[in-house]
Formats: C-alpha cells, sequence, structure tokens
C-alpha cells in the first residue's frame, strides 16, 4: 500500500535551505585583573574612555570570557558562574542551565571574546557609569560535527564592581546582534542530546525518546543523501527538533505564495562575524525543524535538508534552482530505492500543473511567487539533468556554479560547458522531458 504522506513528502512544506548563518547564546566568566589599569577604567564614565583605558577593558573582559570557556571545557560549574551576578538569582539560574546545556555538546575548541561595544544607555542608567555592553563572540568547534571553528555573536553587558567585571545582564542587547546568528540551541532552556553514529538530535530535556526516534529517521536520511549525492560527505549532522519557536533564526514563512511554510531549514554556520560572512561558503551547518511538525519528522524532509548539508562546503553561488532542485531529486530518488514506494503522484502533479507555465530557470521571483511550483519545477529541471548526465556530472555542474557563479555571462558559460545548452534551451528541452 502506497503512503500518501511519503508521495508528496514537503513540496510545500521544504524549508528555505539558502543558506542562513544560525544560532547561539554565549557565556562570560567571572572575576578580573586587579591592578591600577583597573581603576583608571572605573574611575572614568562609560563613553569618555580614552583608546588606552578601551584597551584595558577588553583585557580584563577577555580574561573574564576566558575563564568561563575554560570553565565549560573542564566542567567547572562555580567557574563558570563565578562572573554572573549573584544579586540576580534568574540570570544566575539562566547560566546555570546554559552550562548544563553545553556540557552536552562535545567541544573541540571553545573560546569567548569581546567584539565591538554597543551602546545600551538603559543598562548605563540602571547599573551606573562602567557599564559595557558588547557583543562577545563565540568561536566553537563540536567534535565529529564541525570541520573547523564556527563563530557566532551574543549580547552581553558587564559592570566593574571593586576589581571584578560582573555578568549583569545577558538579553539586553539583543536587538543589535546579528538577525539570525546569536542563537544556538543551547540557549533556549534546558536539552536532551540523543545520538546514533554521526547523528546529534537536540530536543528539550524530557523528550529522550523523541530524540532517539528522529535520530533513527536522521541516519536514514544520511544513507539516501549518500547513495544519491556522489561527492564525499561524511553524514556529520546535527539535527534541532526543539518546542522553542525563536529556535528557528527564520519567520515560519516565507514569500508570498504558496508553499512557503518552513517545516525545516539548513541553517549554515560561518568561519567568522555572522555580519560580513554570508557571501563566503559555509564551513557547517545545522537543521533546525518546525516545532509544529517535529513529531511527525520523517526521512523524506530530513534527505532533502541533509543534501543542503553534504552540498553547503562547495560553496554559496549555486543558483536557488539547482540547490532545491538537487535536495528534491535527492528526496525523490531516496523514496524510489525502495520498490514499495513511488512519487508517480507527485511526477504527475508537476508535469501537469507546472511545466506549461515554466518560462525561465526558478529563481527567487519563482521562489516568492509560489513556492510549490518553484520547487516542482526546479525538480524536474535537475531530475532532466540527472536522465541526460547522470549523478556524477551533476555534481560537477553544482560544484562549478557553488564556486564561479559569479555573474550572468559566467554562470551562462558553466551551464553550457556542462549541459551543451544555454538557460533557455535548458528550460526547453526540461519541457519536453517525460520525466
Amino acid at each position: 500500500m502506497k503512503h500518501p504522506r511519503r508521495l508528496f513528502a514537503g513540496v510545500a512544506v521544504l524549508a528555505l535551505a539558502a543558506s542562513a548563518s544560525v544560532v547561539v547564546v554565549r557565556l562570560e566568566h567571572g572575576g578580573s585583573t586587579p591592578g591600577s589599569s583597573a581603576a583608571a577604567v572605573e574611575a572614568t564614565p562609560a563613553g569618555e574612555l580614552t583608546d588606552a583605558q578601551k584597551a584595558v577593558r577588553k583585557r580584563e573582559v577577555d580574561a573574564v570570557l576566558a575563564r568561563r570557556s575554560a570553565a565549560v571545557l573542564k566542567g567547572d560549574v562555580k567557574g563558570f558562574l563565578a562572573a554572573v551576578d549573584p544579586k540576580q538569582p534568574q540570570l544566575v539560574a539562566r547560566q546555570r542551565t546554559l552550562f548544563t546545556n553545553l556540557r552536552q555538546f562535545a567541544f573541540t575548541s571553545l573560546t569567548y571574546f569581546v567584539g565591538d561595544e554597543r551602546l545600551a544607555p538603559a543598562q548605563v542608567a540602571r547599573y551606573g557609569p562602567t557599564t559595557f555592553s558588547t557583543r562577545v563572540m563565540m568561536r566553537y568547534q563540536l567534535t565529529g560535527l564541525d570541520a573547523k571553528p564556527v563563530q557566532t555573536d551574543v549580547g552581553y553587558t558587564f559592570v566593574r564592581r571593586g576589581t571584578a567585571w560582573v555578568l549583569v545582564a545577558d538579553t539586553a542587547i539583543d536587538e543589535t546582534l546579528s538577525p539570525d546568528g546569536h542563537r544556538q540551541p543551547w540557549d533556549f532552556g534546558p536539552v536532551a542530546v540523543a545520538r546514533r553514529g554521526k547523528v546529534v538530535v537536540v530536543v528539550d530535556r524530557g523528550e529522550k525518546a523523541l530524540g532517539n526516534k528522529i535520530a533513527k529517521a536522521s541516519q536514514g536520511a544520511v544513507d539516501g543523501v549518500r547513495r544519491h549525492w556522489p561527492r564525499p560527505w561524511n553524514g556529520a549532522v546535527m539535527v534541532v527538533a526543539m518546542s522553542e519557536p525563536q529556535v528557528l533564526s527564520i519567520l515560519w514563512t516565507y514569500g508570498s505564495g504558496s508553499g512557503w511554510t518552513v517545516a525545516a531549514k539548513a541553517v549554515s554556520l560561518y568561519d567568522g562575524d555572522p555580519f560580513t560572512q554570508r557571501q563566503t561558503a559555509p564551513v557547517s551547518s545545522r537543521i533546525v525543524v518546525n516545532p509544529a511538525v517535529r513529531q511527525q519528522l520523517d526521512r523524506d524532509l530530513l534527505v532533502h535538508e541533509m543534501t543542503h548539508v553534504a552540498t553547503l562546503r562547495l560553496g554559496a553561488r549555486a543558483p536557488l534552482w539547482l540547490v532545491e532542485g538537487i535536495a528534491e531529486y535527492v528526496r525523490t530518488a531516496s523514496i524510489e530505492d525502495d520498490p514499495k514506494w513511488t512519487v508517480d503522484p507527485y511526477r504527475k502533479s508537476v508535469r501537469t500543473k507546472y511545466l506549461s507555465s515554466m518560462k525561465v530557470l526558478p529563481g527567487q521571483p519563482e521562489f516568492n511567487a509560489s513556492g510549490d511550483r518553484a520547487y516542482g519545477q526546479s525538480w524536474w529541471i535537475t531530475s532532466y539533468l540527472e536522465d541526460q548526465l547522470g549523478e556524477t556530472k551533476v555534481a560537477a555542474l553544482y560544484a562549478d556554479l557553488a564556486q564561479h557563479n559569479t555573474t550572468q555571462a559566467a554562470f551562462a558559460t558553466i551551464l553550457k560547458k556542462h549541459t551543451g545548452k544555454t538557460p533557455a534551451q535548458l528550460v526547453a528541452a526540461a519541457k519536453k522531458f517525460k520525466g
């Protein structure tokens, strides 16, 4: 018996997996460096420091942050909380939860350091002239998941008390941070972590059974991707399936047409400041699941998103139609690996509903106008290319475009080199393809 949900899985609900950056909240440590330089900082009202005094302040706060990162790696909760204002029990509780969450992840490396100052008059009015609000950069590498360190930002407010810098706020300047680059799963209440092979799944505390279920489906999805994506990929991936709505870094709906309910999203992470790194190739990613669908999450949707994870390190310049077309091709091919399943209803729907109106290779305007139609057309074009060239040559086309697609002329040249066709000729040939 055919499984109707698998036949159509994801067309209307597939995530926009164009890379975003993602999720993270970070931490700071206690204590400070005593001495006359500290007195010089303390004696001068905030906003009137000399460059030399700012340099002293940065060194001292960096030392606090270094102790906090060391405490995470050592499992020293007392050291981690040493710099947190003891007069604020809710802040202490949040930071304790953060520490507990972080300890469930294996860090190859973890450092925090002062980024750039953020003016926060309300914080100065509340805590006094030594108040220092700043972006804090979290640079870390998760063992087995990240090929090299990734970086994100968090907003913290410190105050000088005696010879120590004290953390007094951990959310007060969030609105000044990169909009989708400063929340990680460990920042949203207590979590549980499930593992299966190289797959790591993050769920709410008390939901380990759900985590294990998703981990099993995720491992099956990894196997499906590796069967149909011929480039090397080790299958290491994190899936975040938590109940907190803010865990996804974009709105649940995107664009103005149908088919834009975001069920999941492949969120990219970068080797630098999340404000400035978007045009470089990401170095790692996470799959973040819409809380509304996490209980029903299945392998088909995961295959689509994991294809984005497998392809992301090739570069960020592949055209949207090919990015989504490859992901849909791998998803449907994986379904039909099992002779008991078919995507024929999807194939028929795309052929009869969307091909006649296809005039260009779908780009952002087409995806915005109708997600269902753009995904279907992109899948059809990619399936045509796979039929004509084979999976290995289509992967070579993807890699070339991902790295060198800088102008319309460059795109046309690369497409011609790999397919022998212009964009218009490819559209015409795909429309004649029987599927």
